[in-house]
C-alpha cells in the first residue's frame, strides 16, 4: 500500500491548481496546515483515507493565522 498519495487542488487564496502530498498510511481522518506552493498563505487541509484512498478532502483558508 502506498504511504503517500498526490492530490491536486485550486488555493482557496489564489486559485492556482497546486498538488501536496498526504498521508494515506493510516485509515483515519486528518486534518492539518501547509502553505500554498504559490502564494505562501497557510490553508486547512481535513482528509479521510481508506484503504490507501483519499475520501471526503477539503482544502479551505486556514482561520486564526
Amino acid at each position: 500500500m502506498l504511504a503517500e498519495v498526490e492530490k491536486k487542488f485550486k488555493c482557496p487564496y489564489c486559485f492556482e491548481r497546486i498538488s501536496m502530498l498526504l498521508d494515506v498510511s493510516v485509515s483515519d481522518q486528518q486534518t492539518y496546515v501547509e502553505d500554498c506552493e504559490v502564494c505562501c498563505n497557510p490553508i486547512s487541509l481535513s482528509y479521510d483515507s481508506e484503504n490507501g484512498k483519499v475520501r471526503n478532502f477539503n482544502a479551505e483558508k486556514a482561520q486564526g493565522w
